[in-house]
């Protein structure tokens, strides 16, 4: 008798199955719950307050939250569902269609991710799916300074990476440290530091 294999869930699928309270992210065709620590959750909220202070400030067309959920796709094709611990999203994209869920298949403005014990999903897997979908600005906070060397360097620091997408669609990489001011093509005029987000 041969084993049989659970067949791997499609984005619609998952979107249909997920549960309705908590938050989750379709890995490898499974429903992964996302949890996070009061620490994670303090720096990811106070980049969300301070980016929606700056939408309202300079009335851009923008929305952002944390609920949204996006379809990506891996290097072999595989849909994934991925929900940024921060999204900012074009506001006539996100109105489109207000009765419906949370889920997104357009590319989106910003995704950050605050980094966790699987650093290799934000710096890896993430990177190379939001790459390919288009997402033109991707910040990974690592404010644990919790990834290899080969990323913080030696010391490890903790650090801001904004990753932006180049005319042949691959990233570029600036890292922020201490005192440095977040350079944010999608927000022109944000004064945030490093520091102050990594301390949050």
């Amino acid at each position: 008798m041969t084993p049989t294999t659970k067949q791997k869930l499609t984005f619609d699928q998952f979107l249909e199955q997920c549960p309705e309270e908590g938050f989750y992210e379709l890995v490898d065709g499974k429903i992964v719950e996302v949890r996070s620590t009061r620490n994670h959750d303090d720096v990811a909220n106070f980049l969300l307050f301070s980016l929606n202070d700056e939408i309202r400030r300079l009335n851009l067309n923008y929305v952002v939250n944390n609920t949204a959920v996006i379809r990506t796709v891996t290097q072999d094709g595989t849909e994934q569902g991925r929900k940024p611990d921060v999204s900012v999203i074009d506001r006539d994209v996100w109105r489109s269609n207000r009765s419906d869920y949370n889920a997104l298949e357009e590319s989106i403005e910003l995704a950050v991710e605050v980094t966790s014990t699987n650093w290799d999903d934000d710096y890896i897997d993430k990177l190379g799916e939001y790459q390919r979908l288009g997402i033109i600005e991707y910040w990974i906070v690592d404010y644990l300074a919790i990834a290899s060397r080969e990323y913080l360097g030696n010391p490890k620091i903790p650090t801001v990476f904004v990753f932006l997408l180049d005319p042949d669609g691959k990233y570029k990489c600036t890292k922020f440290r201490g005192d440095e001011r977040i350079v944010s093509p999608t927000f022109p005029e944000l004064r945030l530091t490093a520091e102050q987000v990594l301390k949050a």
